[in-house]
């Protein structure tokens, strides 16, 4: 069961909403290692055409090796390769197919946005560029064919916003039917978890001393953590698990189908602050820690944000590798006391907050573009993030403020709008998505191997 509900969430992931900056379906580097791909033919071969652009083995083999790497790090068994290349594929052939969707359309994402993507991503796994690179290579993974992944994915992204995003609509009786249920108790399969683990990574086959060493350290930390050790300091120190030194293992608040299976199992009757026995998984062995436990739905209380930003719409004039270097020569004269945020606002900025010197007042969460708010999320207050691409143009974002507050009837409502709209965005874009898949022209060729 657990195999079957992995190749289910592989197969949706060809219908998921891509994301520019972050490449959410992309996995986080370390942890656990699975074996590279074998060497390639000495001449590669195609095994399908999409309205004659073709896909090869060797693109199937790094995109399968991908999701086996991001499987194993999330403590999940592995399908059968058979089945996995199959979904592989067929993700392949959808992705190709909108990507030339987008090229008809004129879309373009130029070294810049492809430079502040990759910086991202470092960023967020605890590395400079020069060292993603280095572990992207370790992991068989060819830099230029990583850079590439992130180009894709920003121009899906924004023919997602074009295409999809226009179909939606939330109606005063959807949030009705919405809050009413909410009201009676809500669903019990939108319970969130925020769990830490510790990982003790096993290679492949391991011998059984390895699975002894193994059990024993993650025993050891079982012990630490049960003794009243603070848990993000003992993930930081001995997991295997990726990001855990920045994280301290928290895998953040997620409901419980967007955790792997073990991790629910474990903690399933588990108060909060408890922490499971030692369990072992195709990864390694976990031990799992309760941080948070809620009823989802519609909070009592959100974290606001108060931000101020500079706008700059790229175009003929300015393009956007333009517009990254202004904003990026903004931040480093802010910083330095050369200039003043709101006065270069107030001088530049392309958006109606530009009189308030780009000051955008307090926002609850989901009033800002994805970018915008992945940005917001990450800083401090007084902190300025890296220029960042949205469909908008391309903005310098301040942090002023962050606040935790009660909903008024009215904000509850505003958060049931968003939350609706986010469930009918994924809805309109699987649907948009076997659109696309269906009007393309696909031929099978040799199995991929």
């Amino acid at each position: 069961m657990q195999a079957r509900a992995l190749l289910l969430a592989l197969a949706c992931a060809a219908a998921a909403p891509p994301v520019a900056a972050q490449l959410r379906g992309t996995p986080q580097l370390g942890g656990t290692r699975v074996p590279a791909p074998a060497s390639p033919r000495s001449a590669d071969f195609i095994v399908a055409v999409v309205n004659s652009e073709p896909i090869t083995n060797n693109e199937v083999r790094t995109r399968l090796f991908r999701f086996e790497q991001q499987l194993a790090q999330q403590g999940a068994a592995l399908p059968p390769r058979a089945e996995l290349t199959r979904v592989v594929l067929e993700r392949l052939i959808s992705e190709k197919a909108q990507l030339q969707l987008a090229r008809e359309y004129g879309f373009r994402a130029d070294d810049a946005a492809i430079d502040v993507a990759e910086q991202n991503f470092a960023r967020q796994n605890g590395l400079e560029v020069a060292q993603l690179r280095e572990r992207l290579q370790a992991d068989g993974v060819a830099p230029a064919a990583f850079r590439e992944d992130l180009r894709n994915q920003i121009l899906l992204n924004r023919l997602r916003e074009r295409e999809v995003d226009s179909r939606v609509r939330v109606t005063e009786l959807d949030i009705e039917q919405y809050l009413r249920e909410q009201q009676e108790g809500g669903d019990p399969s939108t319970v969130e978890l925020n769990l830490a683990h510790v990982l003790v990574a096993l290679p492949d086959n391991p011998t059984e001393q390895q699975v002894r060493d193994a059990r024993a350290k993650a025993e050891r930390a079982l012990q630490r953590a049960r003794a009243g050790e603070d848990f993000a300091r003992l993930a930081a120190e001995m997991s295997d698990a990726a990001g855990a030194s920045g994280n301290g293992g928290a895998l953040g608040m997620r409901t419980a189908d967007r955790l792997p299976p073990a991790f629910v199992d474990a903690a399933a009757a588990l108060p909060v602050g408890a922490v499971t026995d030692v369990f072992r998984t195709g990864a390694g062995f976990h031990v799992v820690k309760v941080l948070e436990r809620r009823q989802g739905g519609l909070p009592a209380t959100v974290t606001q944000h108060h931000a101020r930003h500079i706008l700059l719409r790229t175009g003929p004039r300015l393009t956007e590798a333009g517009a990254l270097g202004r904003l990026a020569d903004f931040k480093r004269r802010v910083q330095a006391g050369q200039a003043d945020f709101a006065q270069l606002a107030r001088e530049h900025s392309q958006d109606a907050s530009a009189g308030n010197g780009g000051d955008l007042g307090w926002a609850m969460p989901g009033t800002f573009v994805p970018e915008f708010e992945e940005a917001l999320q990450r800083l401090e207050p007084g902190q300025i993030a890296d220029p960042i691409v949205s469909r908008f143009g391309v903005h310098l974002v301040q942090l002023l403020e962050r606040r935790t507050t009660r909903l008024s009837p009215r904000e509850q409502r505003e958060i049931a709008r968003n939350l609706i709209r986010d469930r009918k965005l994924d809805e309109a874009y699987a649907r948009w998505a076997e659109e696309v898949r269906g009007r393309a022209y696909v031929e099978l060729r040799e199995p991929p191997i």
